[in-house]
């Protein structure tokens, strides 16, 4: 490997750090994001680093029912010990750096190199508890209510050697530089009593068991007991050290970089180095004072049967749910409104060259600014501020099995509203990783990004009508009967809408801080063709959307895209089996099984690049679509042994 400027006559090792337990390469990350590599690599964004973990799970629970006259009384306790255990990710072990280009990456300018000099591994416990009671209450014969309420309640996140190392903020939101160290990783324990009441009703309009009207309601909670991979990138015993913008080759000037020390001096506030001479830390961690994911649910259902075997359904299911956990870097630089009429310099971090002038009443980044903590990097903070609603309908046939056949067929228009989808980055590859401007959350508000509008799905099971009793072949016997009878049919037909997906400018055009470049584009006012292009185009151009749609935002301001203003391709898929029973004796059967999934070979295509932007100009890659969404068509065969 030779760049230039490089000694031919060393080696170029990717072990950044030295120690016994080094046996894991570093990663060269080109283009930004987070590796996949298990091991030395040129690999490309939204991957994920691996982890060391274990977790145990212990659960104890008792469940009372009686029925009293009308009423069917149940009671209950549920105990869950939750030990987890985490070890400092594999590429932050040994080290990796970052270039923004392939040409940056041959003069060996990085954008950042991180390592975790001396990883301590941390061991994490909770205890989660809950206990119920409902009562079911006949009150006609074609009334049913039921109302029950339940309680949970969490110890909190604890680590059993007091290294439960997480990061406060003051009164105006930012994060302070040292971290809060203790048994606890949080400051509060808000969930020592979680109450969720429910309420469910069940009518028969008529009484003749043709209708049904189901609708209830309900609370509830999910209880974060997952937390450790989130707590293991924080000083002073997990650091995660960061050296921006400094030659690789200046860093590694005296081989790896011990273990025992960070590699270069650290910043503190009392520091008499000031970034970028001295290395800062880029920690993570959760909001100390985290609230628990809650949800209220609704929903209608309305049945009628039709015939004895067919019956139609209508149903309507929606929830609103806050509390959520969402990506946030928690040192960036807050925007101000320009009140002066002759315009305002905006830039933020950016550097002078990109600075300009924006009108009086826009939103924007003063230029010059660093982040609000110098002596802490960009961060990937799990704060509990999230928020997401659901709405979706549903119409449903369903056929009983009569006649050999079954089948259901159902349809769903449905909407999913949030902030921020995911934290982990694997969980991201339709959108970025982390809120766009935490000082407004609006601006982040929109689809979500595992929102499906439309889903068709349809089902069957057919018994072939051959063989004794059957329509054809009704008296086969013998070796007749052992080949036509009991033979089964199966099939699955999915059709569904894309997913969102949202175009992003490729860098930290906002100059606030975000390493994570959340920044979206502006829409392009001149444009006047179609933005999305769809697959038929794409497999004559190549691109799934016109990037030319898009236009950089002025530097030091936010663009106006939204999350979900484009959506993905769609789905087709056919899958279908045939089954052969072959009684062997009483209670003994042989099925043969050929299998086929995505029998009519249909390509199904993932999302399209979304980086739009290289520099100033319109990316190459932007709207390509680089692999399928489904496999292509499989058939197995298989026996299996029923007794």
């Amino acid at each position: 490997m030779g760049r230039p400027g490089i000694n031919s006559d060393r080696a170029i090792s990717l072990l950044f750090l030295k120690g016994e337990k080094r046996k894991n390469p570093g990663a060269l990350i080109i283009g930004g994001g987070t590796s996949t590599a298990q091991a030395s690599t040129f690999t490309s964004a939204n991957g994920q680093n691996l982890i060391s973990s274990f977790r145990q799970n212990f659960n104890s629970s008792n469940d009372l029912r009686m029925t009293r006259g009308r009423h069917n009384l149940s009671l209950g306790v549920w105990v869950h010990w939750v030990r987890q255990g985490v070890f400092s990710s594999v590429q932050n072990n040994a080290g990796t750096v970052t270039y923004s280009t392939v040409l940056a990456f041959l003069q060996d300018r990085p954008t950042q190199f991180q390592a975790a000099p001396a990883p301590v591994p941390l061991n994490f416990r909770t205890t989660e508890a809950a206990w119920y009671f409902q009562d079911e209450i006949k009150l006609r014969r074609n009334l049913t209510v039921r109302l029950g309420l339940r309680d949970e309640m969490t110890s909190g996140w604890n680590e059993v050697n007091g290294r439960a190392a997480n990061y406060t903020y003051d009164q105006t939101g930012f994060i302070l530089t040292q971290p809060y160290v203790g048994k606890s990783a949080l400051i509060e324990n808000n969930a020592l009593a979680l109450w969720q009441p429910r309420v469910g009703v069940a009518w028969d309009p008529t009484g003749t068991g043709r209708w049904a009207v189901r609708a209830g309601f309900g609370i509830h909670n999910d209880l974060q007991d997952n937390l450790a991979n989130r707590m293991n990138s924080n000083p002073p015993f997990n650091a995660r050290l960061v050296i921006p913008n400094t030659p690789l080759l200046t860093i590694l000037k005296n081989g790896p970089l011990p273990s025992e020390s960070p590699g270069a001096p650290s910043c503190s506030a009392e520091s008499p180095l000031q970034p970028p001479a001295c290395s800062i830390f880029a920690p993570g961690g959760i909001d100390a004072a985290m609230h628990t994911p809650t949800t209220q649910e609704w929903s209608l259902e309305v049945e009628r049967g039709i015939t004895q075997e067919l019956a139609l359904e209508l149903s309507y299911v929606g929830s609103q749910s806050y509390h959520l956990p969402a990506a946030v870097d928690m040192n960036t630089i807050p925007p101000v409104r320009c009140e002066d009429p002759a315009g305002c310099l905006a830039g933020g971090t950016l550097a002078a060259s990109q600075w300009n002038t924006v009108p009086q009443g826009t939103d924007y980044i003063p230029a010059g600014l660093t982040r609000p903590n110098r002596f802490v990097g960009s961060t990937q903070t799990s704060m509990y501020l999230g928020t997401s609603s659901y709405h979706g309908g549903t119409v449903s046939l369903t056929k009983r099995a009569r006649s050999g056949l079954t089948f259901k067929t159902s349809y769903t228009f449905s909407k999913v509203l949030d902030i921020n989808s995911g934290l982990l980055s694997g969980q991201h590859q339709n959108e970025s990783g982390t809120v766009l401007n935490r000082y407004n959350l609006r601006l982040s508000k929109g689809i979500a990004s595992y929102s499906n509008e439309h889903q068709f799905s349809s089902n069957f099971l057919y018994q072939l009508p051959f063989g004794q009793g059957k329509a054809f072949g009704r008296e086969a016997s013998g070796w007749v009967e052992k080949l036509i009878g009991n033979w089964q049919w199966n099939g699955i037909l999915g059709v569904q809408s894309g997913f969102p997906v949202v175009p992003l400018v490729g860098s930290n055009r906002s100059g606030n801080g975000d390493a994570r470049n959340p920044d979206v584009p502006n829409w392009n006012p001149d444009f006047k063709g179609k933005v999305i292009l769809g697959v038929g185009e794409f497999k004559k151009t190549g691109h799934y959307f016109d990037p030319n749609a898009f236009v950089l935002p002025p530097a030091g301001t936010f663009g106006n895209v939204a999350r979900g203003a484009l959506m993905g391709p769609g789905l087709f898929n056919v899958n279908t089996s045939l089954f052969k029973r072959i009684p062997l004796k009483e209670s003994l059967n042989l099925q043969l099984r050929v299998e086929a999934f995505n029998v009519l070979n249909h390509a199904n295509f993932s999302h399209p690049e979304l980086i739009v932007f290289s520099g100033s100009d319109i990316a190459g890659s932007a709207g390509i679509i680089r692999e399928t969404g489904t496999r292509e068509r499989q058939i197995q065969f298989a026996l299996r042994l029923e007794f």
